[in-house]
């Protein structure tokens, strides 16, 4: 069957069911591209002969920049920096990690577009950071095509405040500032989540939706789709680490923003000016193959503000 939503990633497609008999998957590849479907997310051995050593010496390199007492065990684990946010930048196995070919082979394959990785984060420890969407912070035009994963680094326990995340939450809408009621463009945020967070307790009340922790064995990955919401749980034995790195992939031919900061609606777009960590080149802004120049303005007060939408939208191509 012919593909006819291009702009749905191939594993969200309301035609996946027929579509990806025509992909040539591997049994492993189509468990995961259906955990996706169903469930937002999907589990594998991460694919690299070499990792123990990569982590040994991630963790070496690494872990002075946390501040952390890492030779007491029973030092407080929590009490430093909790992450390292692109240090693909100077270490190689960071890096090597990101890049990882198998890796970009999949997910291009599920997403139906060539992924690259834009982004690393590596955390000793768990975030005990709130259920959230992903797509409040990076999101594309066509939506969707964004994706995390987020690999073990160590065995994980219930009380090293592990990974959790609500099963099927991907389906439920995508949070935007026009869908809660607020501008975002111009405005100064603390925390470019928070705005999102009553709407997600919201949906999770109304679907009755539980979480589910991530217990995984050093060496599992786990790919989660951009919507999915997740977070980290409460850590209740601080004297634990929980050596993890997060790459976070974009997908070619998208508008790349942050929509915490955009207003869609009337073409305000926060853009990302991104680097790929594959080959070290900018990835343009495109859509359908042509680049895109965001025409956004300076943010402007409600009695300032240029009421003539239109002359903003039709020149956001150029």
């Amino acid at each position: 069957m012919t593909n006819i939503f291009p702009g749905l990633p191939l594993i969200e497609s309301p035609l996946f069911p027929v579509l990806k008999a025509e992909w040539g998957l591997t049994a492993e590849e189509e468990q995961i591209a259906n955990d996706l479907h169903e469930k937002g997310y999907a589990v594998f051995d991460f694919p690299d002969s070499d990792l123990d050593n990569r982590i040994d010496r991630i963790q070496e390199h690494l872990g002075p920049r946390y501040g952390i007492d890492f030779d007491n065990p029973e030092s407080d684990k929590t009490c430093g920096e909790r992450r390292v946010q692109d240090a693909w930048q100077f270490n190689e196995d960071v890096r090597a990690i990101a890049v990882n070919q198998a890796v970009l082979d999949l997910l291009s394959k599920l997403y139906g577009r060539k992924a690259f990785p834009f982004q690393t984060l590596n955390f000793p420890v768990g975030t005990q950071q709130d259920a959230h969407s992903d797509s409040v912070h990076f999101s594309s035009l066509p939506e969707r095509f964004m994706c995390g994963v987020w690999l073990a680094m160590e065995d994980v326990g219930p009380n090293a405040g592990p990974l959790f995340y609500y099963p099927g939450s991907h389906r439920w809408p995508i949070m935007t500032n026009g869908l809660i009621g607020r501008r975002g463009y111009g405005i100064a945020l603390d925390s470019a989540q928070d705005p999102y967070g009553p709407a997600w307790r919201a949906l999770c009340e109304v679907h009755g939706a539980q979480p589910e922790l991530f217990l995984p064995r050093k060496g599992q990955a786990l790919i989660w789709c951009a919507n999915l919401l997740h977070g980290g749980s409460y850590q209740h034995d601080p004297a634990l680490t929980r050596w993890s790195q997060v790459t976070h992939y974009y997908f070619d031919d998208c508008i790349y923003y942050t929509p915490a900061f955009s207003d869609e609606t009337v073409g305000n777009l926060h853009v990302r000016n991104l680097v790929s960590i594959a080959d070290g080149q900018p990835r343009a802004n495109k859509y359908m193959g042509e680049e895109f120049k965001s025409a956004a303005q300076p943010h402007q007060t409600a009695k300032t503000r240029n009421p003539s939408w239109r002359r903003k939208i039709k020149n956001l191509f150029r």
